[in-house]
């Protein structure tokens, strides 16, 4: 065992062979740069989230990174440790040199799919559901991250439809000033901060505009902005945004005032931090007007 040992610690950590450890059970997601699956750990018997990223694709993300130092998403995701997000077991690579993630798997629909059906499930929800992704994003900044990415689609409904949690990391990267220069133009262009789109210097805000378009949409099912599939779209995000209460006037003043904090174009007027929106909303428990 002390000879087996001393040569992993020579030629590094052993690689997933997928097949020998894991019994997939069916793919969930396939996505631009990884592939998800329901699988059953034969190591544990459980049921878990496998997430195997397209090893080319990842590298050329990671390259813009280069001599940074940027910690892989494996790294950072098992850092993060939340009630509301989810929670990553191990990573590492592939037998074919492919990162993978091993997580909680969570059975609930995204919210981008409630979002589109309309779903009866938000109804006098909403303020629930948006305090407890705040509460995600929150605990990612604490930890010394941006996300990059929040939007519907990373909102997990759980517990049977009574909580969330916040998922995918893959283009999170350290709240540091090499990692917020001008030129990281990622993210999803619906929810995307006038400051990307504009190739200016960006920090831990851009979060905070993609969460207000998040539950902008969330309450009005509508954006702020007229949508698109392109960057193109985000371009108008410097631009006042539609008056959710011209989708939605009995929303409650306060969530009013604190989504259109969020998505505010001049940086010196946005919300600051999730804490100060959480502020915002103290004893919200509706979306709707008492």
């Amino acid at each position: 065992m002390a000879l087996f040992d001393a040569f992993k610690s020579l030629f590094g950590p052993s690689r997933l062979n997928v097949a020998s450890r894991f019994a997939i059970q069916r793919e969930a997601i396939s996505g631009t740069m990884s592939s998800f699956y329901v699988a059953r750990d034969l190591k544990t018997n459980k049921t878990v989230g496998l997430k195997i990223l397209d090893r080319q694709k990842a590298a050329v993300f990671e390259a813009r990174f280069k001599n940074l130092k940027k910690p892989s998403e494996g790294e950072i995701a098992m850092r993060l440790r939340h009630p509301r997000i989810v929670e990553t077991f191990e990573h590492g690579l592939t037998t074919d040199g492919s990162p993978y993630l091993v997580m909680e798997y969570l059975e609930g629909p995204d919210f981008n799919s409630l979002v589109i059906a309309r779903s009866p499930v938000l109804q006098g929800r909403r303020a629930h559901f948006i305090r407890q992704a705040a509460e995600a994003l929150a605990a990612v900044h604490a930890a010394g991250f941006i996300h990059r990415d929040v939007c519907p689609r990373n909102l997990m409904l759980t517990d049977k439809g009574r909580n969330l949690k916040l998922i995918d990391f893959g283009l999170t990267v350290p709240a540091e000033p090499p990692f917020m220069q001008p030129g990281n133009r990622t993210g999803t262009p619906n929810y995307m901060a006038p400051e990307i789109v504009r190739r200016r210097a960006t920090d831990k805000r851009v979060d905070v505009f993609a969460f207000g378009a998040t539950a902008y949409e969330l309450c009005a099912f509508a954006l702020p902005w007229p949508s698109g599939a392109t960057g193109l779209a985000a371009m108008n995000h410097d631009k006042p945004p539609i008056d959710i209460r011209k989708h939605r006037p009995d929303l409650h003043p306060k969530l009013v005032a604190a989504i259109h904090a969020c998505i505010e174009p001049e940086l010196s007027r946005r919300c600051p931090s999730m804490e100060a929106f959480l502020q915002m909303i103290d004893g919200v428990e509706t979306d709707t007007a008492e």
